[in-house]
């Protein structure tokens, strides 16, 4: 089984805080910028046969970092789960979260520089295991890496923030 397929037909991913293609609501914004740094509602529909966790991302691939920006790792989120509410607390029980690269656990909310717009890519991933194993701990980009691995199909969305000078 090709567990790198993405479905983007019938499995979806939507959010009334931050629909796709919108601006980054002010409320996910991290405080320097006036926001309230919460993560956003996510909802999904149409999890494909086998699903038995979620894992949910966040990464703005335009940061100037060479490598992009992750800004949420979550996982073990469980099988029959439809979504995420509003503001999902960095402790939240049901579900681990990574270290982000603001070096913190959970979510943290977009913070670009003054210049391009960047565009927030939120995922969630259909796994076919109940949990990762993996350590919170650890560095991501290995959670990242059990999660891209054994994905049964991803749902996204895109919005996008700027910080003008």
């Amino acid at each position: 089984m090709d567990h790198n397929t993405t479905d983007t037909g019938s499995f979806t991913l939507t959010s009334a805080a931050t629909p796709e293609g919108s601006v980054v609501a002010a409320q996910q914004l991290v405080d320097d910028l006036g926001g309230e740094n919460l993560s956003p509602d996510l909802s999904w529909s149409g999890a494909p046969e086998g699903t038995r966790s979620f894992a949910v991302t966040c990464f703005d691939p335009d940061a100037p970092t060479g490598s992009g920006f992750w800004h949420w790792v979550a996982w073990d989120i469980p099988g029959d789960s439809t979504s995420l509410p509003l503001g999902v607390a960095r402790d939240r029980a049901g579900l681990k979260q990574a270290i982000n690269d603001f070096g913190r656990v959970g979510y943290d909310g977009p913070n670009p520089p003054e210049g391009p717009s960047h565009r927030y890519v939120f995922t969630v991933h259909a796994l076919p295991v109940v949990s990762l194993e993996a350590d919170p701990q650890a560095p991501h980009v290995g959670t990242r890496f059990a999660i891209f691995t054994q994905q049964l199909a991803s749902a996204s969305l895109t919005a996008h923030y700027q910080v003008t000078p």
